[in-house]
């Protein structure tokens, strides 16, 4: 996809939105079932992922585990945001790698410490790309990328979560 395809394409959307503000709330939706053992199969829209413990808290490496799933999360959109920024400022990227890392104490997820927090303590993103980019359009890329990508986002400002527990009554 070109500069003028994404343009084309994204025009009447922005448009839209700029008229109909209300039709650019959308709610995403993600579900899972519990599965055997201890596992949950989620539903991606292209495939079903099952997800279990780490290595580390047990499990035995077979199932995906929900924080790789969360960095992986981070790299697709910024993968795709980067491309979509990268064409819409007419930056050719010819080839590049997207990589997340983070860093988790497994103790806090075990309960063995009440210091040790439960979570990533950090996450770093790296891009290495192969481009026609200057130094200028290099960091033009790197801060819309950031401003534009939803889970990275999401990850830095933090979001408010509510949660519900529902019981069903079992004859």
């Amino acid at each position: 996809m070109n500069t003028e395809e994404l343009k084309n394409l994204q025009v009447p959307i922005k448009e839209k939105y700029r008229k109909e503000p209300e039709d650019a709330f959308i709610i995403l939706k993600a579900q899972g079932k519990i599965g055997e053992g201890i596992s949950c199969k989620v539903e991606t829209g292209k495939a079903i992922v099952e997800a279990g413990l780490h290595p580390a808290t047990g499990g035995d490496g077979m199932l995906s585990c929900s924080g790789d799933m969360l960095l992986e999360a981070l790299v697709a959109c910024a993968g795709v945001t980067l491309k979509a920024v990268s064409t819409a400022i007419g930056v050719c990227i010819d080839d590049g790698i997207i990589k997340a890392e983070g860093d988790l104490d497994f103790r806090g997820t075990l309960g063995v410490s009440k210091e040790a927090e439960v979570g990533f303590k950090a996450i770093r993103l790296s891009f290495n790309l192969e481009c026609d980019a200057t130094a200028e359009q290099l960091d033009t890329l790197a801060k819309l990328t950031k401003r534009y990508c939803v889970v990275y986002q999401t990850l830095t400002k933090g979001v408010q979560m509510e949660t519900v527990f529902n019981t069903l009554l079992m004859e």
